[in-house]
This record gives structure tokens, C-alpha cells and sequence, in this order.
């Protein structure tokens, strides 16, 4: 049997592999673009399978479409959307910047099954079917919204909210240890380590808030309906609000019909501004994961104020070495997230992805955008289950280098003085004396009174006095 058969489109014939459900269109865009050789990520595959069973709903509620032709569209679409079907999607990132490559891969492969589905008399056409009422420069930045927001929906925001969860439960187990505190480096005035897991429970409860954003954006700016030009020529005036309609009740969340198609197809303004919420989570993350790295150094010749859990060796020449490897892998996602953020704002801008009535940038604006979004689920999930959970406060290590700050004496300015405090900070430094030992020797404050004075869980509260 021959490997290949014959199918054609508006530009020919072309040699299509015996077994693919898809055809001549698809298989072009194979042959032109063998560029990253690697697919459109299956989100977005999955998100045109439900863009594609909405449509036709829309259609046969509007009169479009007859209802046998319609089931048999919704489900080869359903199928889809499942992920049945995702090695019959090979076109590469890379290809045309509308998308339409992907979108008649779609439809193809939609129109083959509903076909097989009806059986040998049945003449469903990928464009005038399946794809009717739309067009790629509607439909694939439509998909961009559905897989987008349901990575948000049901992948990123999960994730950071068991991580604002752990680092809660943290915060409150060890409220009642003090630390001390560091500015620009440098010893400052003591806090509680439940004060500082509040501070990073806090950054990643905001950034649970901020993937909500996100989500938000990309809800309310859907696309669909403006078809070529963003003017709805050749659909209903009912359809988008239909198709909207019918993606809501299926996926559980709303999507809202663009108020100007014009601006939600020449521009990705609502992309841009969801993946600068995704490099802030980055940015957030990394500073949770590298301070609790530092804070970890040693085990003896650093600050070693929290115990990380061993994982794997850290060295293949120094025995017994560990390192910190998940904050260095948290570390590393932010650097890709960082610059998928930049990948997405240059597909933006106009006069490279904008430009006149369509962006041509979207393919890979939505597989950075994914990546952005699954790079920072996963390791979210990864921060919590390998190392959070087992993280233990070292809490004599505190204790000791509480007593041994300089900063300590801060407490007593109100008391002696800005400058008195001052030179017994440079003498405690240069003696080699605590702060608490120095005053003890030159009779700065009766007893009593510097006890109570340098008390360091007085110092990670406001004072009346």
C-alpha cells in the first residue's frame, strides 16, 4: 500500500501520509515550515477543538448549519479537544503569523472525522462547515484566549495558591522565633521568621491575584466574530456572543465577546499585559527562592538560619556536599519567564506582530505565553513538595546570631542617643563584645532597664513608648 495519497487545495495537489486526518493545506505547511520542528503546543490544539464544536453550535442555532452536519462537527471537534488527535497536528510554530495554518489543520482534520462519522455520502467541507462564520485571523487568536485561560484557570493559579498555603502554615508555625533582620546585606534590627514567611506567603498570595488578572484580560477580549478584518463579514451579528456563550458553559469560566473586534485582532494588548503579571509572579518567585537560599548557606561557614532538605548530592568531587537545587531551578524559570516576557512584548508591538487590521506574531506569542504559564505551575508545585515541606529553622543559629548583632543597640537609641548608640556599635565591633556585654561594662542603662531594652521580641513590634 502506498505510503502517501492525493489531496488538494486552491493551490494544487499535494502528497498527503496515507494514515494523517488532515490534508493538502496542512501538509503544505509542513513542507514550508520545517523551522523549530516542533508543533503548536497542544493547548492550543485542544482550545480549537472547543472553539470549533462552539461555532458550530452557534451556526445551527442560527439556521447555518443542519443539525446532522452540526453533531458530526462537535463531535470530531470534541475529539479534539480531548486530545485524541494531537499527532495530526504537525505544523510548526514557526509558520504563518495569523495562525492559518493551524486553523486549517483544524479544520481538516475536524472535517475528516465528521466525515468517517457520516460515512462514505457524506460531504462535509473544511471551510465551508467547519469553518464557517470565521476565519484564522479570528479563530486562532480566539484558541490563544481559551488555551490561555484555562492554563491560568486551572494550572497556574492552583499552584500558587498551595504555595501561599504552605508558606502560611509556615509563617504561623514559627512565629515565635526571632532572627535577625538584614538590609542591603548587613545586620539590621531582629524579626521574627514567621514575620518573614509572612512577607513571602504574602508575595505569592499576590501573585495568585495577579494570574487572576491574567485570566481576567484574556476572558474579556475574545475575538471571535471579527473574521477577517475585525468587520464580521461573512458571520451573524449573533454568533460571537453565541459561541461565547457556549465556550462558558463547557469550560466553567466566562468568556465575553471582544467590545472592539477591530482592536482585539490588530493588537494583542490584552496578551502583553497578561504576560507582564507572569514575569512579576517570576520576579516573586525568585525572591522567595534565593532568600531562602542564602538563608540556608553553609552548613557551617555561612548564615545557615534555615535547614533545606537534602535531595540529591550536590558535587561530583566534594563528598557530601549539598546544594540548594530547587531555589537554583526557581531561579532558572523566572530567567526563561523573564525573556518569554520579551518574546511576547516584541510580538506585540507594532510594525513586527501589529501592524494594520491583524497581528502576525501569534503563534509565538501563545507558545511563550503557555511555556511562561506551565514553567511557573510546575515549579511552584516543585518548591512546595521538595522543599518547603521539609524546610526547618535552625532556631539556635538564630538565637546566636541575634546576640552577636551590632544592630541590637538600635533599640537604645531613643534612650542614650543617635550618636552614643552609634560609637558603641563601632566599639562593640572592634572589641569583639556583644552590644549587651559592652553596656554591661560601662553602666549604659541600670540592668533591669537594658534587658528589657534589648529584648529582641520587643524589637519585631511597635513600641508605645
Amino acid at each position: 500500500m502506498s505510503q502517501f495519497r492525493i489531496e488538494r487545495d486552491t493551490m494544487g495537489e499535494m502528497q498527503v501520509p496515507a494514515h494523517a486526518l488532515h490534508g493538502a493545506s496542512t501538509a503544505r505547511a509542513v513542507e514550508n515550515f520545517p523551522i523549530a520542528n516542533r508543533p503548536i503546543p497542544a493547548d492550543v490544539i485542544h482550545a480549537f477543538g472547543y472553539l470549533k464544536a462552539a461555532c458550530a453550535q452557534a451556526n445551527r442555532d442560527l439556521n447555518k448549519l443542519d443539525p446532522e452536519t452540526t453533531e458530526a462537527i462537535i463531535a470530531a471537534s470534541r475529539e479534539v479537544a480531548e486530545g485524541k488527535h494531537d499527532d495530526h497536528f504537525p505544523v510548526d510554530v514557526y509558520q504563518t503569523g495569523s495562525g492559518t495554518s493551524t486553523n486549517m489543520n483544524a479544520n481538516e482534520v475536524i472535517a475528516t472525522l465528521a466525515n468517517r462519522q457520516l460515512g462514505a455520502e457524506a460531504s462535509i467541507h473544511q471551510n465551508d462547515h467547519v469553518n464557517m462564520g470565521q476565519s484564522s485571523n479570528d479563530t486562532f487568536p480566539a484558541a490563544m484566549h481559551i488555551a490561555g485561560a484555562i492554563a491560568l484557570e486551572k494550572r497556574l493559579i492552583p499552584a500558587l495558591e498551595r504555595l501561599a498555603d504552605e508558606l502560611e502554615t509556615k509563617a504561623q508555625a514559627w512565629d515565635k522565633i526571632v532572627k535577625i533582620g538584614r538590609t542591603h546585606l548587613m545586620d539590621a534590627t531582629p524579626i521574627r521568621v514567621g514575620q518573614v514567611f509572612s512577607g513571602y506567603a504574602a508575595q505569592a498570595r499576590y501573585s495568585a491575584t495577579r494570574a487572576g488578572r491574567a485570566l481576567q484580560r484574556l476572558l474579556e477580549n475574545m475575538p471571535i466574530g471579527g473574521t477577517a478584518v475585525g468587520t464580521g463579514i461573512n458571520t451573524h451579528p449573533e454568533f460571537a456572543r453565541r459561541v461565547c456563550r457556549v465556550l462558558s458553559r463547557q469550560l466553567g469560566v466566562e468568556f465575553i465577546e471582544a467590545a472592539n473586534h477591530p482592536e482585539a485582532q490588530a493588537a494583542k494588548d490584552s496578551f502583553v499585559e497578561a504576560h507582564g503579571e507572569l514575569k512579576t509572579i517570576a520576579v516573586s518567585l525568585t525572591k522567595i527562592a534565593n532568600d531562602i537560599r542564602l538563608l540556608g548557606s553553609g552548613p557551617r561557614c555561612g548564615i545557615f538560619e534555615l535547614s533545606l532538605p537534602a535531595i540529591q548530592p550536590g558535587s561530583s568531587i566534594m563528598p557530601g556536599k549539598v546544594n540548594p537545587v530547587i531555589c537554583e531551578s526557581v531561579m532558572q524559570v523566572a530567567c526563561r519567564v523573564i525573556g518569554n516576557d520579551a518574546t511576547v512584548t516584541t510580538a506585540g508591538l507594532g510594525g513586527i506582530g501589529s501592524i494594520f487590521e491583524l497581528n502576525v506574531a501569534m503563534p509565538v506569542m501563545i507558545d511563550a505565553f503557555l511555556e511562561s504559564v506551565d514553567l511557573l505551575a510546575n515549579v511552584s508545585n516543585v518548591f512546595v513538595d521538595k522543599l518547603l515541606i521539609d524546610l526547618e529553622v535552625n532556631e539556635d543559629r538564630c538565637r546566636e546570631l541575634v546576640d552577636q548583632s551590632l544592630m541590637m543597640v538600635t533599640s537604645l537609641a531613643p534612650k542614650i542617643g543617635y550618636e552614643r548608640a552609634a560609637a558603641l556599635a563601632k566599639e562593640a565591633f572592634k572589641s569583639g563584645k556583644t552590644i549587651r556585654e559592652l553596656c554591661l561594662e560601662q553602666a549604659v542603662l541600670p540592668e533591669a532597664e537594658l534587658t528589657a531594652a534589648l529584648d529582641p521580641w520587643t524589637m519585631t513590634e511597635p513600641q508605645v513608648d
